[in-house]
């Protein structure tokens, strides 16, 4: 896996997961994972564009969706 950097960070090597509530509608949130300092977020309809968030940004979005 490539250690990612810099706002054009280059996400062509990175492993794709899908969301487990994304369900078998094609509608789909990924996350790539085990990417240095950084979690990179993408809709698997488009593929080549992706948010890129801190790790602690991502981990406070999640701990607040967690409580919702």
């Amino acid at each position: 896996m490539k250690h990612i950097s810099g706002p054009r960070a280059d996400l062509d090597h990175v492993t794709w997961r899908k969301s487990s509530y994304s369900g078998d509608q094609g509608n789909c949130v990924e996350v790539a994972d085990g990417v240095h300092d950084v979690v990179p977020v993408r809709d698997s309809k488009q593929p080549t564009a992706a948010l890129v968030f801190s790790t602690h940004a991502w981990a406070a979005f999640t701990d607040d969706i967690k409580t919702v």
